[in-house]
């Protein structure tokens, strides 16, 4: 027998699944605490999590974190979760509170906002012990200031760009962990995963676009 088959079993009722994109297999991967994470679902929505074939989630959302959404979602998840804890709208101790609370939730790790201060960081670094995982939207940051102030992990999430900024972080920093958005279609993923990101985050259809491809097909028995 081939020693890389791998046997699938999938429920009848589970079988309606986001999965992730197959290019993505093709990355190395991030061991954490013995996880080893190469996929990354984008979301806060719990259904999407409980019916996703991600390694991990990444919980970001456009608003001031708050504990009881950390809950929601580390209840609903059974893979690991990167939860957000601001850095943009939100800073200061606040952040390291937060940091701290999504860590006694089960946090796999934390994730901070692009305008996030070192200060900020180097505070968090000296409160939790999961990663702490930096977004960066522009090859002009100073990368080494991010990792000396306490970045485990960069999370690249700069459109188009996004290749070039992993480019660059690699030249400069070879070891580093690297989260990176993957883009729309495989072989973006790849580009991506050529200029060196370890891990890739992948922004699946919504619930409506999910729901209006089911309602579509019920129509058409009708």
């Amino acid at each position: 027998m081939n020693g890389k088959f791998i046997p699938e079993i999938k429920g009848t009722l589970r079988s309606h699944m986001v999965e992730m994109p197959l290019a993505i297999r093709e990355a190395s991967g991030i061991l954490i605490f013995g996880k080893r994470i190469k996929s990354i679902v984008f979301t806060t929505d719990v259904a999407i999590i409980r019916n996703t074939n991600a390694d991990a989630v990444i919980a970001v959302y456009p608003f001031t974190p708050q504990p009881v959404i950390t809950h929601a979602i580390m209840q609903s998840a059974d893979v690991p979760v990167f939860c957000g804890v601001g850095g943009g709208i939100t800073t200061g101790k606040r952040v390291v509170n937060l940091a701290l609370d999504a860590e006694f939730q089960g946090a796999i790790g934390v994730v901070v906002n692009a305008p996030t201060s070192n200060d900020t960081i180097r505070n968090m670094r000296e409160t939790i012990d999961i990663p702490i995982v930096v977004t960066v939207v522009s090859e002009k940051e100073n990368f080494k200031e991010r990792i000396e102030a306490g970045a485990s992990i960069f999370n690249v999430s700069g459109s188009s760009n996004t290749p070039n900024i992993v480019r660059k972080i690699r030249e400069e920093f070879p070891n580093i962990p690297i989260i990176a958005t993957g883009g729309p279609s495989e072989e973006t993923i790849r580009e991506t995963i050529r200029a060196g990101a370890n891990a890739i985050s992948y922004t699946p259809p919504t619930t409506a676009e999910i729901f209006g491809e089911i309602m579509e097909r019920y129509r058409d028995t009708f």
